[in-house]
């Protein structure tokens, strides 16, 4: 009988205590408050980009175009060097150019061309001559033999030989003005020879030389003033800066499709030219804004009324691109890998079964908020129950592998509360936790870099040609995850698409 009421007695405290838990459990609270959130600006909209384009021209084009435009052939006539000597002088000459050819070295360009041609000097001495003359055959021959030589020096017809080289140097400039200015000057050689008039010789330089230099000047400086103000420069510029200032179809960018790149040019750039034995290198390029959008757009792209001088040495392909992942994706993606997995996997003293996740940002950091299902095993009556823990972590990329990961994982003051609720032991499962966020919660941005280096190389393949005269080549090469950022609503990961745009002119057309 007393046996019978001991156990009775037991029975009634048993379930007195189990009541007492389940009440303990509906009434405690669920949840544990929200760490507070530091409020974030927006991300900027704007990203930049650039494009550097090296253009090629070889020294064998500059030497075609000089052989093709510069006159072959001078002419002219020279004063009478003696007129105290020489009546009615004619002295004529005439200079042919041969083949071209171009040499080059640091910041010049040099043209050189050998000169051929004679010198016709035509004409009678003067009668103080003649008498001279005369005079002396008389004194030598006698007055008969001198009047008959006399008639044979009164006029004269003699010819010279011109020899030389005429070379040309240009030192180019890029003004910020979109011209060119070649910086050109020529100097004419003449090798030493002279023409015997009537006994007296003319030294044949400097009868032509001056002429001949007047001549080339004037060709030089009609030269200079017109690829100075020559606009092709601009032209082209304009033509490839309005194809730039445009929309881009993204489809399948970032997370949503739909979407589009808009490009907007705002400077352009240019480096002096680079001159070495084989080529001359002109660096142009541009810089631009670039966005993302859920529509196509008509940027407003006005045209800088100058260049801004860069390094020669800053080529390239560089389009920057924004992969926005709002924060309920990022929960979608993230959830999976948690909701429904008890932790820690392999067992232990208490058993912490994820039920749902939610992402949030506040500051350098984004706060993983778990609700969770938590047992104790030590004990016959299994303490435990739901409760929220609350973990920071960083976002990091991983250039190798293209993907972002969490990092720094530490466990919010916040959550302390949570163990009052789950029992000491599910603090043992915390670490596995932090862990398992560490390994799983990992966005794969392949698939989104690979699109927009599809994309973004689509575009500047449209630019390749291989035509008489030009070769245009183009590649996007590489993309790489450049910079990870977030506001309150969205995780942006910003791509940069390289490559390469290059242009050989391998003919130039006449000024």
């Amino acid at each position: 009988m007393r046996f019978k009421t001991v156990l009775i007695a037991l029975a009634i405290v048993a379930i007195s205590f189990g009541v007492t838990l389940k009440a303990f459990d509906w009434l405690s609270p669920r949840t544990v408050s929200l760490p507070t959130l530091q409020a974030l600006p927006p991300l900027p909209a704007i990203r930049q980009s650039s494009v550097v384009v090296p253009v090629s021209i070889p020294l064998t084009a500059i030497r075609d175009l000089v052989d093709r435009t510069a006159p072959r052939n001078f002419a002219g006539k020279a004063d009478n060097p003696m007129p105290q000597l020489v009546q009615n002088a004619d002295i004529a000459w005439n200079v042919a150019r041969g083949a071209v050819t171009v040499k080059g070295a640091p910041e010049q360009v040099t043209v050189t061309a050998p000169l051929t041609g004679t010198l016709a000097a035509r004409g009678s001495l003067s009668t103080s001559a003649q008498n001279k003359v005369g005079d002396t055959l008389g004194k030598l021959f006698g007055d008969k033999v001198a009047k008959q030589v006399g008639v044979n020096i009164k006029s004269f017809n003699a010819n010279g030989e011109i020899k030389g080289m005429i070379a040309l140097t240009a030192r180019p400039k890029v003004l910020p003005d979109w011209h060119v200015d070649p910086n050109l000057s020529a100097q004419v050689t003449l090798s030493d020879s002279n023409v015997a008039v009537g006994g007296a010789r003319i030294n044949v330089p400097a009868q032509v030389k001056p002429v001949i230099d007047k001549a080339v000047n004037d060709q030089v400086a009609n030269l200079q003033q017109t690829i100075r103000s020559d606009g092709a420069l601009e032209r082209s510029a304009r033509r490839e800066w309005a194809r730039i200032c445009r929309s881009i179809p993204l489809q399948g960018a970032g997370v949503p499709n739909g979407f589009w790149l808009e490009l907007r040019p705002t400077k352009a750039l240019a480096a002096q030219p680079q001159i070495d034995a084989a080529t001359v290198s002109l660096t142009l390029g541009i810089v631009a804004d670039s966005r993302i959008t859920t529509a196509p757009t008509k940027p407003e792209c006005p045209f800088p009324p100058s260049l801004e001088m860069v390094a020669p040495n800053s080529s390239g392909v560089k389009v920057a691109v924004p992969i926005d992942i709002p924060f309920q994706e990022l929960d979608r993606v993230i959830e999976p890998q948690f909701v429904g997995r008890t932790f820690p996997e392999n067992g232990g003293a208490a058993a912490v079964t994820v039920k749902r996740v939610n992402v949030a940002a506040s500051g350098d950091r984004l706060l993983i908020s778990m609700l969770v299902d938590a047992k104790e095993k030590k004990s016959l009556f299994g303490f435990g129950g739901e409760a929220t823990l609350h973990i920071w972590g960083r976002p990091v990329l991983n250039q190798e592998d293209q993907t972002l990961r969490l990092s720094d994982m530490r466990l919010a003051v916040e959550s302390e509360a949570a163990f009052g609720l789950l029992g000491e032991a599910a603090r043992a499962a915390v670490p596995y936790l932090q862990k398992a966020i560490a390994e799983r919660a990992v966005i794969d941005l392949k698939p989104e870099s690979l699109n927009v280096q599809r994309r973004i190389g689509a575009v500047i393949a449209t630019y390749q040609r291989n035509e008489d005269g030009l070769r245009i080549s183009s590649e996007i090469s590489s993309l790489r995850l450049t910079d990870v950022a977030f506001d309150s609503t969205m995780l942006r990961v910003t791509a940069e698409a390289n490559g390469i745009l290059e242009v050989t002119l391998t003919k130039l057309k006449t000024p």
